[in-house]
Order: C-alpha cells, then sequence, then structure tokens
C-alpha cells in the first residue's frame, strides 16, 4: 500500500509504524487519484495521519520545485484537537525534514488566539499546511490576505465532520468549502474524517455538497461479549463499604484479565480510589483521566491510552446511567457498586 509513496517517506512510516492500519490502507488510494473520501474509522487507527502523510507525500514528491504557497488546509470545530495535530502533523514532518530528498514544509495554526505578530508573518510567507476553524476559516475568505493564502489550496481536510453536520455552523463550513472552490477556480479535493458518523451516506453528501464521494468505513460492526454483574450482598440506597471494596476488588480482576480497560464512574473521588484499587492489585499502569486535570497532564495521558503502555483509565463520566460501549476489549464501570458490565 505504500508503493507510491516517495521513498523517504515510504522507509520513514514502515521504520515507525510498520503496515498501515486497514482505514489509512484503504484511504490513500483514493486521497491519491483526488477524489473526495470520507474516512470512518475509530480513535486512534491513523485516519487522520492517512489524511496528512498523503498530502505530505504529494509535496515531498515535487522536491525543489514546490512552491512558497499554502497547499493543505485543516480545518477543525474543536481547538483541542491541537493535540492530534502535534502527533500526526507537527511531529512527523520533523522526522521527515532530517530525510534525503524531503524539501521544507511549513505548518501553522490560524485561529482567534493566533497573535497579530504570527497572523502577518503568514502573509509575507504562507506555510504548506494551515490548520484553522470554520469560524477563521470563514475570516480568511473574508480578507484580501486570507484569499491570497487560500487561492492555491489543493486539498481540505474537515475533522471530526459529526460536530459540525448536525447545525448551522455545518452549513456556514458547507458554504465557506464552495466559495473556497470558486476562490481557486478549481475544485479542491475534500477529505472527511471521524470516529462517529450516522448516517454515513448523508454526511459524505455534506462533505461533498451533494457529489461523489468515496467512503472508507472501517471497525464500525464488531462483536460485542457483554456482561451484567452486581454485588452479593442486597443493593441498598447507599452503597456499604463492603460493596464498595468487592466491587473494586472484581474491576481490578477484570483489569488483570483484559488488555485494556476503560472504568466510568460518577465522581472524581471514585476516580482516584478505583485507579489507586487498581495499582494496589498489580495493575501499575493505571491512568486517572479528569476533564479538570492540567492540560500538560491530560496530554501526557494521551499517547499512553492510544497504546500498551496504559492497561487501565479511570475516568469520570456524567451522567451515570448514559454510557455505551466501545469496540476495544474492554471493562465499563458503573455507579459504584450498582452495576458493571464488562467484555
Amino acid at each position: 500500500m505504500l508503493a507510491g509513496f516517495h521513498p523517504s517517506v515510504r522507509s520513514w512510516f514502515e521504520a515507525r509504524y510498520g503496515t498501515p492500519t486497514e482505514p489509512q490502507a484503504l484511504g490513500w488510494p483514493c486521497i491519491q487519484r483526488g477524489e473526495d473520501t470520507l474516512i470512518a474509522a475509530p480513535t486512534g487507527s491513523g485516519k487522520t495521519l492517512a489524511a496528512f502523510l498523503a498530502c505530505l507525500d504529494a509535496m515531498i514528491h515535487a522536491g525543489e520545485s514546490l512552491r512558497d504557497e499554502t497547499q493543505v488546509l485543516y480545518v477543525s470545530p474543536l481547538k483541542a484537537l491541537a493535540n492530534d495535530v502535534r502527533m500526526n502533523l507537527l511531529e512527523p514532518l520533523a522526522e521527515l525534514r532530517r530525510l534525503p530528498g524531503v524539501p521544507e514544509i511549513r505548518a501553522a495554526v490560524r485561529t482567534g488566539d493566533t497573535p497579530q505578530a504570527e497572523r502577518q508573518a503568514m502573509l509575507r510567507r504562507p506555510p504548506h499546511v494551515l490548520v484553522t476553524t470554520p469560524e477563521s476559516f470563514y475570516l480568511l475568505l473574508t480578507s484580501e490576505g486570507g484569499r491570497k493564502t487560500l487561492r492555491t489550496v489543493r486539498t481540505v481536510i474537515v475533522d471530526e465532520i459529526h460536530a459540525v453536520a448536525r447545525d448551522k455552523r455545518g452549513a456556514h463550513l458547507a458554504l465557506s468549502l464552495e466559495r473556497l472552490d470558486a476562490l481557486c477556480g478549481r475544485r479542491c479535493v475534500r477529505v472527511g474524517l471521524s470516529a462517529t458518523q450516522r448516517p454515513i451516506e448523508e454526511i459524505g453528501r455534506f462533505l461533498t455538497g451533494g457529489r461523489a464521494c468515496a467512503i472508507v468505513e472501517s471497525g464500525s460492526g464488531r462483536a460485542l461479549d457483554i456482561a451484567v454483574e452486581v454485588p452479593r450482598d442486597e443493593l441498598n440506597a447507599v452503597a456499604s463499604k463492603e460493596q464498595r471494596e468487592e466491587t473494586c476488588a472484581r474491576v481490578a480482576e477484570l483489569i488483570q484479565a483484559h488488555r485494556t480497560t476503560l472504568v466510568f464512574v460518577n465522581t472524581r473521588r471514585q476516580v482516584e480510589r478505583v485507579a489507586h484499587q487498581a495499582w494496589r492489585s498489580g495493575s501499575a499502569r493505571t491512568r486517572s483521566w479528569r476533564t479538570t486535570a492540567a492540560c500538560r497532564e491530560r496530554c501526557g495521558s494521551l499517547p499512553r491510552r492510544s497504546s500498551s503502555a496504559a492497561r487501565c483509565a479511570a475516568r469520570w463520566r456524567r451522567p451515570p446511567w448514559s454510557w455505551a460501549s466501545t469496540s476495544a476489549p474492554s471493562t465499563w464501570w458503573c455507579n459504584s457498586s450498582r452495576r458493571a458490565a464488562s467484555r
């Protein structure tokens, strides 16, 4: 599946990742053929890297003749995805630059928080990959300098497309995409990414404006093994100490029996309690996950959660009765001692 890539890109990918994932193997041919592509795959399957690497490979193939202009526009509705951009764009790009035959490829972020000095620098020397939000994308289309930067765009990547497809924000983005085509004087290749897309055909029409769209759907249907477990003692309005200890011990057993475990609880206190109980039981690779944690701590947990470095992640989730399973071999625990479901 890497036969059409630049030799430096191919050697770098094989040394770092080995073989491509299913979304990458199915998505790359469509993107390289210039087709509008919608990739639906679970989180951590490499779909963001699939979109970026195909675009980077096209620029690397240009070599020294690569023009000093913006060719890729990455639109994300969530500023919190900056960590994904760092892992899937900035870090691979920094490693590729050290390989032979790779020209200088610049990337920049343009949002409402971007300082004025950086905005002016982008106008003087446009980045090859521009990362922005739907709102900043609209503002770029309305300014003279922004239109000059966007006039050379060839590929548009829309990440987390499900977050905008359902409301007026998505209608605004769809209009901006059509305005971009009119500005460029040609049809830009559109790539949509998301883990949750239903119905996927409708999302494809939203991405392309009703035109043909290549749909890559991976990992949407997997077998589930669900079990409901309750403590031996009769449940009361408030769980007793014995029931809490019994439930924590059972969760610790399930952690030991599975490769990856996700534990959902009601309060932040229970997050730390479950993580501590798992650590006492011998599951040293356990992380507590709280949205109130420091940004550095949360970003540091993400690589561990997506690899074998972390065996269990305990997270506070609300409401306690509104949750659903995912496709990973995991354990879900909810409401202290009232119910637990495991795979």
